[in-house]
């Protein structure tokens, strides 16, 4: 239960960081924070729970990653499912908190609320495959890094860090393409307040990142040294 309040609470605070910056902070231009600030902010969210939760529950905060660490013999298959829940509960509160705060605003409107999408709904209004194949490359190399950053033989001290940055680079290069998922909690607890659109084009931000995550498993664990 500790470790599911641990991802509960973490992946609120992935989503009201990350999601937070582009929906509050990224719609004022004058205060400069743009793609390259959101990135960072969700970057800044993963290095900021990676120190405070990963020796409770090991941060996952996104059911990809914890379907890749599984497939990658570094976590219980009969946890999967209680953690999952926990993250998408915990998105949907911070989806949640975000809504509170941003309609607080007089005039406020909904609009995309940081929901992710292809298409027209792309922000740099790119189709579905090159959204499906951003997806699976991103998640796939963030689970690399993932599993190579907290391998056994790898400075410990420096894994939420490498990780963070990892997630930064990943919205550096695919905020214009989809938003930047590779986090189905993520996707999920913004689709549920925009509907319609981002309901309908939810399944591509679940597919994909899983797909991506069990293939980076697969393959760490065949190129990977041995545990110790």
């Amino acid at each position: 239960m500790k470790k599911l309040i641990a991802e509960f609470f973490g992946t609120l605070w992935l989503v009201l960081g990350g999601c937070g910056s582009a929906v509050l902070a990224a719609a004022y231009p004058e205060l400069g924070i743009g793609f390259a600030g959101v990135a960072l902010a969700f970057g800044l969210t993963v290095v900021t729970m990676a120190y405070a939760i990963g020796h409770i529950s090991g941060c996952h905060l996104n059911p990809a990653v914890s379907i890749g660490l599984w497939a990658g013999g570094r976590f219980s298959a009969k946890e999967l499912l209680p953690y999952i829940v926990a993250q998408v509960l915990g998105g949907i509160a911070g989806a949640a908190i975000l809504y509170i705060i941003a309609s607080g605003k007089p005039g406020f409107e909904l609009g995309g609320f940081a929901a992710n999408g292809y298409g027209e709904h792309s922000p740099g209004g790119y189709g579905m495959l090159a959204a499906l194949v951003s997806e699976v490359v991103m998640t796939f190399m963030f689970l690399i890094v993932i599993l190579g950053a907290t391998h056994s033989k790898a400075p410990k001290a420096f894994a939420g860090l490498a990780i963070g940055l990892a997630l930064t680079l990943i919205h550096l290069i695919s905020i214009p393409v989809t938003n930047t998922s590779v986090n189905p909690a993520r996707s999920t607890s913004q689709a549920l307040f925009v509907g319609d659109w981002a309901l309908g084009q939810l399944w591509l931000f679940w597919v994909a990142p899983i797909v991506g995550a069990i293939l980076a498993g697969f393959v760490y664990k065949a190129m990977s040294p041995e545990e110790e």
